[in-house]
């Protein structure tokens, strides 16, 4: 016996079904997009970070200030001990990224790392090189 909510011309569409998973995979894509970006730009309004941006970094600068506050937890040369290796974690994280990253103190046991504007684009500047 046929079940009266179907008609006959009523058929299922599978290319229809996987049009509208795409657009809704898509529109998560969108929303998710616009929030990182959100993020992002009101991370790049906060005046420390802009600070920062706007120095020029001294690489080794940078490497005094990893070796006395860094090194304990990465290695003296970013090799990671009870931290992670740093080796380009410049390439794989954004400078507002790693100023977040260092300052906040959110991903134990690192502390927060509070340093002037100059001393953050100069181990900004260091990590580069690792």
């Amino acid at each position: 016996m046929e079940d009266p909510a179907l008609k006959s011309e009523q058929t299922l569409n599978p290319d229809l079904n996987v049009q509208k998973a795409l657009l809704v995979a898509l529109s998560w894509f969108l929303v998710i997009a616009v929030i990182i970006g959100a993020v992002y730009q009101l991370r790049l309004s906060d005046p420390y970070v802009r600070d920062v941006l706007h120095q020029e970094g001294d690489v080794s600068q940078g490497n005094a200030i990893f070796q006395l506050n860094c090194s304990g937890c990465h290695g003296t040369s970013g090799d990671g001990k009870v931290g992670p290796s740093l080796h380009r974690v410049a390439a794989h994280r954004s400078q507002v990224g790693l100023i977040y990253q260092i300052t906040s103190g959110k991903t134990p046991p690192m502390p927060k790392f509070q340093a002037s504007p100059q001393e953050m684009a100069d181990l900004l500047e260091y990590l580069k090189t690792l």
